[in-house]
């Protein structure tokens, strides 16, 4: 073989290999990224899963109640405290990992079930009357963030379900 066919075949391999290798490449590393993103939104889900049995596990919070809590002695105010501040918390984590400010379709359906969720929760008063305590010392972003969302139910009628 001579050395005219061995620079032919470098610079086929270096026009046509090296662009194939860099796309197949980055192509990895998208799909590693999506994965990664979508294990932290599963982890996240669960967590919040795991927040809702901790909420069941205490009827006489009312915590699903649309229309407030009243006459809790302290023990239960207390323990109100503790299950939203890990509810905040939650809605934390899920905010620093999943929002961003220009989001790709996917991201967007994933953040999306959150702010349903964030939602869901600024619609009960005894949430909102709760926040300011609630996300003392939480990122700044974020409270900016929930105390819009909160804002906004706070204009909305209130919601009637069934188990009020």
């Amino acid at each position: 073989m001579s050395a005219e066919f061995w620079e032919i075949g470098s610079y086929v391999v270096t026009t046509l290999g090296l662009p194939m290798a860099i796309f197949v490449f980055l192509y990895e590393q998208r799909k590693e990224r999506e994965n990664e993103e979508e294990e932290v939104y599963q982890l996240l889900s669960d967590n919040y899963q795991d927040f809702l049995k901790v909420a069941l596990e205490h009827p006489d919070l009312r915590l699903f109640s649309t229309t407030g809590t009243s006459n809790l002695n302290e023990e239960q105010e207390e323990r109100l405290l503790i299950i939203l501040s890990m509810l905040t918390s939650l809605f934390e984590r899920a905010y620093l990992l999943l929002y961003e400010e220009d989001m790709e379709s996917k991201q967007a359906r994933r953040w999306n079930s959150w702010e349903d969720y964030i939602m869901e929760w600024c619609n009960k008063p005894h949430f909102r009357e709760m926040l300011p305590r609630l996300l003392t010392g939480e990122d700044p972003s974020f409270a900016a963030y929930i105390e819009k969302m909160a804002a906004q139910a706070n204009q909305q009628p209130s919601i009637v379900t069934k188990a009020d």
